[in-house]
């Protein structure tokens, strides 16, 4: 059903089919024969009809290739990161002759301002990581073709998704630190609604939770270094055994742990171990040097930008989640009571 209050868009009609976006632009640009069935393509087009659903000219136009220009929507969040996104998706993106521009939504998270309105400037689609979800309404960009990264496959607005293998990432941690011996973990999550976060706590507390023994609490943090100290202070002042281990959501709430870490006299991993994840320039720059998940971010930009092109001719998007993997460093050791 389209919402009431906006026009139809193409990912209505794939919803009221029950087929993707990419099938849509298939049948409605009629270039579905031999790709799609009679009936899918008579759903569609009934679905379309039903739902008063008519092409946006200008995305089609583009399409076409009359600007080949592409929008990459990241939050203004762990921002070396989004910049290895950035470099994969425009190194794939110039290959196909397509442009990559940046934005950034302002406060990290939420509604963005149209970044074209003044030019009027068109698009062929957009890719945007699931914390800058928001800004998408406001730029119209989940009207165009769309592409989701860290985002829930199953509740996705893009005709795609690619993803990190978050899940498998979280499980090496766990893995790790319950094989030194670790059985207390605090986790500095981040302070964020998003589905990748929301993954991560999950995995973290199921691995956890499946030992006997073990004990897990959870301290929020905004994704600053001054807002993990602060939380880490926090948490440790708690009456109660100390955690043996910190898992952090982000490399950089690891850097303010150590730092709370500091100031309350404790060494890193003599008395407390701590885990990142990113694998940013800090996990090296900091010392002892950080165990965390290296993630690929320029993969990462190369397969979201290869979504996008596959959605744009009409084709399955490559399934199967990015590998990340674990880098073991000085920060984390067993405890002084392993067992």
């Amino acid at each position: 059903m389209a919402r009431s209050n906006t026009r139809p868009t193409s990912r209505d009609v794939a919803h009221a089919a029950g087929v993707s976006q990419a099938a849509v632009s298939l049948v409605l640009g009629d270039k579905w024969r031999g790709r799609v069935s009679e009936t899918t393509a008579e759903r569609v087009r009934e679905a379309a009809r039903e739902l008063g659903y008519r092409p946006n000219l200008a995305a089609r136009n583009l399409r076409l290739g009359h600007t080949r220009t592409v929008l990459l929507v990241v939050p203004a969040l762990t921002t070396e990161f989004f910049a290895g996104v950035y470099t994969g998706a425009a190194r794939i993106a110039a290959r196909h002759g397509f442009g990559v521009v940046l934005y950034p939504s302002p406060e990290g998270i939420g509604p963005a301002r149209d970044p074209f309105a003044s030019a009027q400037a068109a698009l062929d689609g957009v890719i945007a990581s699931s914390m800058a979800a928001d800004a998408l309404t406001a730029i119209r960009g989940d009207q165009l073709p769309l592409v989701m990264l860290d985002s829930d496959p199953t509740g996705s607005l893009g005709a795609a998704t690619v993803n990190l293998d978050i899940t498998d990432g979280i499980r090496q941690v766990t893995d790790h630190l319950l094989g030194l011996g670790h059985r207390r973990i605090l986790h500095l999550a981040a302070d964020v609604p998003s589905w990748t976060f929301d993954i991560r706590a999950r995995e973290l507390a199921a691995r956890i939770a499946a030992v006997p023994g073990t004990e897990i609490r959870t301290a929020r943090a905004p994704i600053s270094i001054d807002g993990a100290r602060t939380a880490t202070e926090t948490a440790l002042a708690t009456p109660g055994p100390r955690p043996t281990a910190i898992v952090c959501d982000d490399d950089k709430l690891a850097a303010g742990a150590y730092k709370a870490l500091r100031r309350l006299g404790l060494r890193i991993p003599d008395d407390i171990s701590v885990t990142g994840l990113d694998d940013l320039a800090l996990a090296t720059a900091i010392d002892p040097e950080l165990t965390t998940v290296r993630l690929d971010a320029e993969t990462f930009g190369e397969r979201g930008m290869q979504a996008l092109l596959a959605v744009l001719d009409g084709r399955e998007p490559e399934s199967g989640d990015i590998p990340v993997e674990l880098v073991v460093r000085g920060s984390t050791a067993p405890p002084h009571t392993a067992g």
